[in-house]
């Protein structure tokens, strides 16, 4: 039997002109990365 991995994690984080976290993004895919983000900040202006 082989080793089992886990896989790469990416985790993106808004961070707000307060320097605060105001999300944070761990489930994408790099190609669509920019499409999660801009959604959000158009879903919550």
């Amino acid at each position: 039997m082989g080793k089992i991995y886990d896989g790469l994690h990416r985790i993106s984080f808004l961070i707000n002109e307060e320097g605060v976290i105001e999300h944070v993004f761990n489930k994408f895919k790099t190609k669509t990365h920019h499409e999660v983000v801009l959604d959000y900040l158009n879903e919550n202006k």
